[in-house]
C-alpha cells in the first residue's frame, strides 16, 4: 500500500486560507501538523480539513503563547482518512516539555504507528533538555510498522538528531533547509532566508520510502515536506 505522507509547522502567524488551500490540492493519505492553536474549543483547519476533506483527527496541547491578550494552546494534530485504533500522548521532558502524539491507523491489514513531534526551540545551539527529549521520544517508538514526523528544531548533525537516526531512518537524504521562509519566525535567530533543516519525516526500518520533496509554499514560517511511503 502506497501512502502520501505531509509534516508541516503552521506556525502561529500562518496564513490559514493558504494552508487549506495547499492540504486540499496536495491531498495527503496522512497529515502531521505542528504549532496547531486551539481557538474557542477548536483546532484550527478541523472544520475544514474534517468537514470537507473527510479526515480524522487526533490533537494534543503542547505549550501557550499569549495571542490577542489570551492564553492559547499550541499543539500537535494527526490528519487520516483511515480509522483511528488507538490514541496516546507522550511527554517528553519534566522541564520546558514537549511532547509527541501517537496514532495507531487500520491500513487494509496492518496498524500504521504514526508519531508526530515538535521538540524545544533551542535556536540551532546544543541542548540537554532538547537531548532528553530525543532520547524519551525513541524509548516509545514501535519497532516496525512506524512513522515519525514533525518540527525537531535540530540540525541534521545535532545529538537529538543523531539519537533518533539510530531508532528510525530519515526519509531525506539530502538533509535540504526547510525554515526560515519569514526572518520573524524566530526574533532571537533572525534567520537569513531558508536555510536550516530542521523539519523531518523518520520511518521504521521496515517501511520502504521514496520521493522526499520539500514543497513550496509561503503560508508558513516552515515549508511542507512530504514523502511517500510503502506499507
Amino acid at each position: 500500500m502506497r501512502l502520501k505522507i505531509l509534516s508541516w509547522n503552521i506556525w502561529y502567524h500562518g496564513d490559514l486560507a493558504k494552508i487549506n488551500e495547499f492540504l486540499e490540492r496536495f491531498n495527503a493519505d496522512i497529515l502531521g501538523l505542528q504549532e496547531v492553536m486551539m481557538v474557542d474549543k477548536k483546532i484550527q483547519l478541523s472544520e475544514h480539513i474534517t468537514d470537507k476533506l473527510g479526515y480524522k483527527y487526533i490533537y494534543a496541547p503542547a505549550f501557550q503563547i499569549p495571542i490577542n491578550g489570551l492564553t492559547t494552546d499550541v499543539g500537535n494534530a494527526i490528519f487520516t482518512k483511515n480509522p483511528i485504533l488507538n490514541r496516546k500522548i507522550h511527554n517528553l521532558s519534566e522541564t520546558d516539555n514537549r511532547i509527541a502524539i501517537q496514532a495507531d491507523v487500520q491500513m487494509g491489514n496492518e496498524t500504521l504507528h504514526i508519531f508526530n513531534t515538535h521538540l524545544l526551540h533551542t535556536h540551532q545551539q546544543p541542548s540537554e533538555i532538547q537531548d532528553l527529549q530525543a532520547s524519551n521520544l525513541v524509548k516509545v517508538l514501535a519497532s516496525k510498522n512506524t512513522v515519525l514526523m514533525g518540527d525537531f528544531n535540530a540540525l541534521p548533525e545535532s545529538k537529538a538528531i543523531r539519537i533518533i537516526n539510530k531508532a528510525v531512518k530519515n526519509t531525506d537524504a539530502k538533509s535540504l533547509p526547510t525554515w526560515s521562509v519569514y526572518p520573524d519566525g524566530c526574533k532571537v535567530c533572525s534567520p537569513k532566508g531558508i536555510i536550516y533543516k530542521l523539519d523531518n519525516i523518520f520511518v521504521s526500518k521496515d517501511i520502504r520510502s521514496s520521493s522526499f520533496k520539500v514543497e513550496e509554499s509561503r503560508a508558513s514560517d516552515h515549508l511542507p515536506i512530504s514523502v511517500v511511503i510503502e506499507v
